[in-house]
């Protein structure tokens, strides 16, 4: 008889193991997909602030390289003219942030790195465990002082 009861016992355990496996992976999928709709919803965002802020500095640009133009034909010294090379730069890298291939670029380079500098990401100490997270909360701790 407690045999039987045992095998019934083992059998229940091990189906509610595989189903806890079964929560932990949904629970798993749900997070990685919660974290890259987070961070689709932050490029996104940083996509379409470079294109606001490429419409202000666009107008900024513009009139500038206007004047200083005029100035320069007005007052015969090409020397005005020189703000706008700096100015120009700074157009051509928001103009490729907002409408450009400067995404896809730095997620090539990125790829690159990951691959073949890989030693460049490592964190200093190397990556945080429990024990060292557990380590500093108890030594941060005001119970530890008593406890120990």
């Amino acid at each position: 008889m407690g045999f039987l009861m045992s095998k019934s016992m083992d059998e229940n355990m091990k189906k509610q193991q595989e189903f806890m496996l079964h929560n932990s992976r949904l629970q798993l999928e749900r997070q990685i997909i919660m974290q890259n709709q987070m961070r689709e919803r932050q490029m996104a965002m940083q996509i379409a602030w470079s294109r606001e802020f490429l419409k202000y500095y666009g107008a900024f640009f513009s009139l500038a390289t206007l004047g200083l133009t005029v100035g320069a034909i007005k007052r015969q010294k090409p020397g005005l003219f020189v703000p706008v090379v700096p100015l120009s730069f700074i157009m051509a890298y928001q103009m490729d942030m907002a409408y450009g291939t400067l995404v896809s670029r730095m997620k090539g380079e990125a790829e690159n790195i990951m691959v073949g500098e890989s030693e460049r990401l490592d964190l200093p100490h190397g990556t945080p465990t429990f024990e060292s997270i557990e380590n500093v909360r108890r030594a941060k701790s005001p119970l530890s002082s008593i406890l120990k």
